[in-house]
């Protein structure tokens, strides 16, 4: 029995949804210290595969996370069967993606705790997973339409699309070399470390880097704004590209309070939950520029008005 487009659509969204809760969730367990809660991989403990009453609550959060991988394995299994049986074939190498990257993280997750919450692979899992929400993100979209069409702006702009994404992706990076100078490790004993030493970068410095950046992908988002308007561009494209401003500019706001109230665990979570949303964002950005297969090309001759009697 084939699979309904709606049915495609519903799963791919609660794929996205579930990508960017475990994000969330990691990032509680690095706030709660809870990041070696369980000290070994796969199991939790050399004796144990689950958590023990000795580990108290960071072990309960650490393989609480770890659960959450299983669900989204299932969630992202059940996109790929869903698509399989449907008639989009162009969305199979989005699921499949989407699906062999959670083994992928898992793995990589294991490696973080067996080398004691290095720095750099920590900010690897992260980064790892803002791929994985990109992808659900554009799998989502691209289930609400027929297929991809022809773009629908012109290609000056198209390319200032593919730079705001290019940009977005390294104020992520130098995100995570700012939470990896920071305070916070993501486990108790390894916050004795002075801040800056794990990574070797100095933590006003790299924050500052960071927010300099973060000023360029803003003025390049206001540029893309005042265009898409001045062109009379698809509503499709200039919403996406509003909407992302209107996250930029509240990422932003969070990140200096977090900065000038010295970190706070609460806010470094919103900030987590930002940076999701900046991902979402921007995928959706990307994505717009492409109007559904119906669409003709944007260049294409206009057809003449006897022709269409």
């Amino acid at each position: 029995m084939q699979v309904t487009p709606s049915l495609v659509s519903r799963v791919a969204l609660v794929n996205l949804v579930a990508n960017g809760a475990i994000v969330v969730t990691g990032g509680a367990v690095r706030l709660t210290g809870s990041g070696l809660g369980c000290p070994t991989f796969p199991t939790c403990t050399e004796e144990s595969l689950v958590t023990t009453p000795e580990m108290g609550v960071r072990g309960v959060i650490e393989f609480g996370n770890r659960t959450l991988t299983f669900v989204l394995a299932a969630v992202a299994l059940a996109v790929v069967v869903a698509v399989w049986r449907s008639a989009r074939r162009d969305l199979r190498p989005l699921a499949l993606l989407s699906f062999l990257g959670i083994p992928a993280q898992a793995g990589l997750g294991g490696i973080t705790v067996l080398t004691g919450l290095n720095p750099w692979t920590v900010a690897a899992h992260f980064l790892i997973s803002t791929v994985l929400i990109a992808i659900a993100a554009v799998l989502w979209l691209r289930s609400r339409e027929p297929g991809v069409g022809q773009p629908v702006v012109r290609r000056p702009l198209a390319l200032l699309t593919g730079g705001i994404a290019a940009v977005t992706a390294a104020v992520l990076v130098l995100g995570t070399l700012v939470t990896g100078s920071g305070p916070h490790s993501g486990d108790v004993d390894v916050n004795d470390v002075p801040t800056g030493d794990r990574m070797g970068f100095d933590l006003r410095a790299i924050s500052q880097l960071h927010a300099d950046v973060v000023f360029l992908l803003v003025g390049l988002t206001v540029a893309l704004l005042v265009a898409l308007y001045a062109t009379d561009a698809p509503g499709r494209v200039t919403r996406a590209a509003r909407d992302l401003l209107v996250v930029q500019l509240l990422q932003g706001l969070v990140g200096f309070a977090q900065y000038f109230t010295g970190l706070p665990v609460v806010l470094v979570l919103l900030h987590m939950l930002g940076a999701v949303l900046i991902t979402v964002a921007t995928a959706r950005l990307v994505w717009s520029v492409r109007g559904p297969a119906s669409e003709q090309p944007l260049d294409a001759p206009a057809v003449p008005a006897a022709v269409t009697r």
